[in-house]
């Protein structure tokens, strides 16, 4: 991440994407800690700094929230809690002020040391991050005055530089306008008088001396330093031909251009016509006439950064080119970056229609047409505009913005290049949509507008054309999706705006799928290419060839992207060489791809995607063929990885399926769209996995739909020929009821579960049977994390859960492999937790058999977490998880190592061995965050917090529940709810706020109904209810909901210490009634079920206490004979002992 706090206070990804910080109290935050990247900041200052003067009731718990809503938008890992505060996991070089600090440090050395050159573009640099004004966020202006008071100092450097460098023309106007915000500083006076000076205006810099010294006596009774006296007496004594001569070579020179005393650049070359070069020895230039940039009537929004980066590329290059798909504000961008400089001339070629009239174009620009009917000073042939050319500008200096060059790119280049060899005062701006390909060009893409600058020019526009703008603009969720989905592009977004006469923000959002129609209303004085979206795409069209054509309509059948050796799989012609020309046409955009490989990714806009699709559908044969080639990559790409997603290979094979995702959906989608089941089963297949591990699981659950219902729809349709056929044969129009068409007209042909129990045998003769039986395991195993699929089932459901059971249960290689291996769930799902447990053992014989290391590993895994939850589990399981161990570490599936530490975790935690535990949960999150199962993580965080809890820190305990509910919040995993809920009833108990248990624990029921909760959670569940009841009536009421749910956890075979735990839960409550020997009994019979496993606490300390109460109450033999006795309990006698209490203390007489 990078952080953003030289102005209003921004985040970004690695990729340089903004992510989005919803109102400034967050800002306010991450601006306070971005103050401090990497070290601790105490709750205390982040209080001072977000609320100032002004902090809320509990200020604690609202920094806690505002740090929960700050992670939730940034990254969990982004800011950690340490002891003493928050830490934002960053370094200096992460946050724009420390950047900013240290070139400046840089620049201004580099200035000292005689090096203005690289001076003057560090220091660029520096002030590019400068948004202004820095900390705009905090409340407390103070800290700012800092950065500030270096933003000064590095403009005052900077401008130092830029004399040096013998710029001074170019930087009296700030000079100006500093020194008028700047009255006292007396540095930026004594810049102006020098600037002023080495232009040749003699008599403006004593004027600018006499208006420093007035201000300095009239408002401080000061006199000027010593610095501005000594260029006081410079100017006075100074040969004012001196001062002359020297304007004569100043006066018109721009940014970038050379110097009579900069003898540093080498003499451009032929082969290099664009580097800098000394200045020529030629006579003095004739006098100067102003350049032509017009003043424009809508106002610049945005861009500062890329202002100034081109500003300090003029200084550095002498051919610049902005290269941008129509419509991204390149020529705006150029003329502003020119604005203020009296010898910039723009040559607009967009009107021309043949390549051979850019000489012509340049000189009516220039005005040399008048000043040959005017004058006799130019002697080259007037029939030859190149040579009149050079004549005028070998020895000026002056910036040429040769704007529009894309369809005369070759003559364009051409003469750039011979203007540049030949006049070595010229610097040359060029705009286009592709490079011009002269030597030593710099070549600068115009990226679309970020979305702060987006929205800031919609809202602008739109106050043109609306005057009620600031009630219009309320939908602030419409107007940001009409800048993202128009993709930052100006002349898109003031095509909308301009809508807003007609339609509200929601209704161009909701039209722009159809943007070529609804973005007509372009201004009447700008070219017609510029007054229409579709004809700013359109003379992008225009200018390709064939073969570009062909491909940008094959590239259009991708989604969200592509690399090199996908065009190459799905384009018919050379794909690098048309991919590139496209790219330099800037209709494709290529960057980095560091996710998978290093290599290059390709993508379009929205807008071009949108327009190459239509022009794709106008050629459907071409499209049909490049959709087959897609899908068929597709198709081996994720065939290809799905072995690979379970091996040590994993991560790069997991970031390649993410940034291929919208590719796979289209494939899919396409697939199902054209009925090709088998196709679009096999995607669907080879995808659940990585669906499963990067919860993507409920859109794996859509596909998996949409292609089982493809499948029943296809039976239909079979069946219904099949029909038709007999009927040809018979002569019959009318369908004759005899006829078997009775599993087509019984059965909702749209229904795959009542197909599936319809079709005869189970429609094991069908071709696609096999796969189709892959898909329905694969349904159930998804949906029970997201259903209430338990014993509950009703019928029909249940009948096909049967069969699924029934067909992998047989075993065999598909149930020894994904999705087959977890068919024990369908056993579960039924409600025979038993059954459930002989069927993970028969699975693991299974896949030792006709399995792979992966699969025995996973159905190890299934066995141990069972067994930690089930009655008698804990035997034989410290070898199971010693072999997963090892399989593990064999096979380097990060997910199973993460899976073997989090079922060994579990297994100290039934052993109350919590420091083990701890290290093995915090291993298990550690590799789940490796690899991206985001899901997986909740569960683990709120384990730890339950550990803390246990271990007697309640507030490390809550702040763990927070940070778990947060990241379920965050990566959509509701199955972790419940158990957070349990647990805030459980500690809600514990301090006697049984209104908030309640909630609590009400809720949990709430949330068991949308998943398939294990039957030990259940119990759990129940108990606390009990517990509830017991705080909200007292204990006679609640030992009946006791008892009963002991009796449930031993028809479900939960693990023993869960029925221990319930058993301690009934003997505290017996020693509120006096049953003080009952108490020691049911003590001892909790004992002998714990096995030597000590209680956890808080049970213990209940636990110790009533014993206490009892020992107390009875004589020691009593006790001793108590213990003895209930040292023999079963869980049976156990339960006796309580039937009896209930009947000496019977709730039905309560009233």
């Amino acid at each position: 991440m990078r952080y953003k706090i030289l102005g209003v206070t921004q985040a970004e990804d690695d990729h340089g994407t903004a992510v989005p910080i919803p109102g400034p109290r967050l800002r306010t935050l991450l601006t306070a800690l971005a103050l401090r990247p990497g070290r601790v900041t105490t709750p205390d200052t982040l209080i001072d700094e977000v609320w100032s003067d002004t902090p809320p009731h509990d200020a604690p718990a609202a920094l806690q929230a505002l740090i929960g809503r700050l992670r939730r938008a940034l990254g969990k890992d982004t800011i950690t809690s340490a002891p003493g505060g928050y830490r934002l996991e960053a370094a200096e070089d992460d946050v724009d002020m420390f950047v900013f600090e240290r070139l400046v440090r840089q620049g201004t050395t580099e200035l000292d040391q005689g090096d203005p050159r690289t001076a003057a573009a560090t220091l660029s640099e520096a002030l590019a991050l400068y948004r202004g004004p820095a900390l705009a966020d905090l409340p407390d202006a103070v800290a700012a005055t800092r950065p500030a008071a270096l933003h000064l100092e590095a403009t005052r450097a900077r401008i130092d530089a830029d004399l040096r460098l013998g710029r001074a023309q170019a930087v009296v106007a700030h000079l100006q306008e500093l020194t008028e915000a700047h009255p006292y500083d007396e540095l930026l006076r004594a810049l102006l008088i020098r600037a002023l000076r080495d232009t040749g205006r003699t008599a403006d810099a004593l004027a600018a001396y006499e208006t420093a010294r007035r201000a300095l006596a009239d408002e401080l009774g000061a006199d000027p330093g010593p610095q501005l006296r000594a260029l006081h007496t410079e100017l006075l004594t100074s040969p004012d031909a001196t001062d002359a001569t020297d304007a004569t070579y100043a006066t018109d020179r721009q940014p970038g251009h050379p110097h009579p005393g900069d003898h540093t650049r080498p003499a451009a070359t032929p082969e290099s016509p664009t580097a800098p070069a000394e200045f020529p020895t030629t006579p003095p230039e004739p006098p100067a006439r102003t350049g032509n940039l017009r003043r424009r009537l809508t106002s610049f929004v945005g861009r500062e950064p890329e202002l100034d980066a081109i500003r300090s590329e003029l200084h550095r290059a002498r051919l610049v080119t902005l290269i941008g798909p129509g419509g991204s504000g390149k020529t705006r961008l150029a003329e502003e970056a020119a604005a203020g400089l009296p010898q910039a001339w723009l040559v607009e070629l967009a009107p021309l229609e043949r390549p051979e009239a850019v000489p012509g174009a340049v000189v009516s620009a220039l005005g040399l047409r008048e000043t040959v009917l005017m004058t006799t000073e130019l002697t080259a042939p007037q029939d030859d505009p190149v040579a009149l050319l050079v004549e005028h500008c070998a020895a000026r200096s002056e910036l040429l913005i040769l704007d529009n060059c894309e369809h005369v790119i070759e003559a364009a280049a051409t003469l750039a290049e011979t203007l540049l060899t030949r006049c070595p005062g010229l610097t040359i701006l060029a705009t286009s949509r592709e490079p011009l390909g002269v030597p030593g060009e710099s070549v600068r893409p115009v990226e679309p507008l970020v979305p702060d600058q987006a929205r800031r020019l919609f809202e602008e526009r739109a106050s043109a054309v609306r005057p009620d703008a600031a009630a219009v603009l309320r939908d602030g969720e419409a107007v940001d999706e009409i800048c993202r989905r128009l993709d930052g592009l100006p002349l898109a977004i003031e095509l909308a705006a301009a809508r807003l006469r007609l339609l509200t923000p929601r209704q161009i959002a909701d039209r722009l799928d159809d943007r070529f129609r609804l973005l007509t209303s372009g201004s009447r004085t700008v070219l017609p290419r510029q007054q229409t979206l579709r004809a700013v795409v359109d003379w992008s069209w225009d200018l390709l060839d064939e073969r570009e054509r062909t491909v940008l309509r094959e590239v259009s059948v991708f989604a969200g992207g592509w690399d090199l050796t996908a065009a190459e799989a799905v384009c018919t012609g050379p794909a690098a060489d048309l991919v590139g020309a496209l790219v330099d046409k800037s209709l494709i955009v290529a960057t980095p791809d560091e996710d998978c490989g290093g290599g290059m990714r390709y993508r379009m806009l929205e807008t071009i995607h949108e327009y190459a699709t239509e022009r794709a559908a106008e050629v459907p044969e071409l499209r049909a063929e490049a959709e087959r080639r897609h899908r068929a990559w597709v198709r081996a790409l994720v065939e290809k990885a799905e072995p690979l997603l379970r091996s040590a290979d994993q991560l790069p094979w997991i970031s390649r399926l993410e940034t291929e995702l919208d590719n796979i959906r289209a494939a899919l989608h396409r697939a199902l769209a054209d009925g090709a089941e088998e196709e679009a089963g096999s995607l669907a297949l080879n995808m659940g996995w990585f669906c499963w591990l990067r919860n993507y699981r409920q859109e794996c659950i859509d596909w998996l739909d949409r292609t089982l219902r493809l499948g029943a729809a296809l039976d239909a349709v079979d069946a219904v020929d099949a029909v038709d056929a007999v009927d040809a044969v018979d002569g019959v129009d009318a369908v004759d009821a005899a006829k078997p068409v009775a599993p087509v007209a019984a059965v909702d042909p749209t229904d795959p579960m009542e197909c599936f129990l319809a079709a005869p045998r189970g429609e094991v003769d069908h071709p696609q049977h096999t796969l189709r039986m892959n898909l329905r395991m694969l349904h159930l195993f998804l949906r029970s994390d997201t259903e209430r699929m338990d014993g509950t089932l009703a019928d029909r459901p249940r009948e096909y859960v049967t069969r699924l059971r029934d067909h992998f249960g047989r075993g065999g290689p598909q149930a020894a492999r994904l999705p087959g291996i977890a068919w024990p769930l369908a056993t579960l799902v039924l409600g025979s937790p038993a059954d459930a447990r002989d069927a993970l053992d028969e699975t693991v014989a299974n896949c030792r058999e006709y399995g792979d290391e992966w699969a025995i590993g996973v159905a190890l895994m299934f066995r141990t977490h069972m067994a930690v939850d089930s009655a008698g589990g804990m035997k034989g399981i410290d070898e199971d998880l010693a072999e997963l161990r090892v399989v593990s570490r064999r096979v380097g599936d990060r997910w199973m190592r993460a899976q073997v530490c989090s079922a060994a975790g579990e297994a100290a935690m039934a052993r109350s061995r919590l420091d083990e535990a701890k290290g093995e949960y915090e291993e298990a999150l550690r590799l789940a965050y490796e690899v991206g199962a985001y899901a997986e993580t909740p569960f683990l965080v709120a384990r730890l917090a339950e550990i803390a809890y246990r271990a007697g820190d309640r507030a490390a305990a809550l702040r763990g529940l927070d940070d778990a509910a947060t990241a379920g919040e965050r990566y959509g995993v509701p199955d972790t709810r419940a158990f957070l809920l349990l647990m805030r009833a459980q500690m809600a108990l514990d301090v006697k706020d049984t209104l908030r248990a309640r909630e609590m624990v009400d809720a949990a029921r709430v949330e068991t109904g949308r998943g398939t909760p294990p039957p030990q959670f259940r119990v759990m569940l129940s108990a606390v209810e009990a517990r509830v009841t017991v705080a909200e009536t007292g204990p006679v009421r609640g030992l009946p909901k006791l008892v009963r749910t002991i009796r449930e956890a031993v028809d479900l075979r939960c693990a023993d210490v869960i029925t221990a735990a319930l058993v301690d839960y009934t003997a505290i409550l017996l020693s509120d009634l006096g049953e003080h020997p009952c108490v020691l009994r049911l003590l001892a019979a909790a004992e002998q079920l714990r096995d030597g496993t000590p209680r956890p606490m808080p049970e213990r300390a209940e636990a110790e206490r009533v014993e206490n109460a009892a020992r107390a109450a009875l004589s020691t033999e009593e006790c001793a004979a108590e213990v003895a006795r209930g040292a023999l309990f079963t869980v049976a006698d156990a339960l006796a002992e309580l039937d009896e209490a209930m009947h000496r203390h019977p709730a039905a007489q309560l009233p």
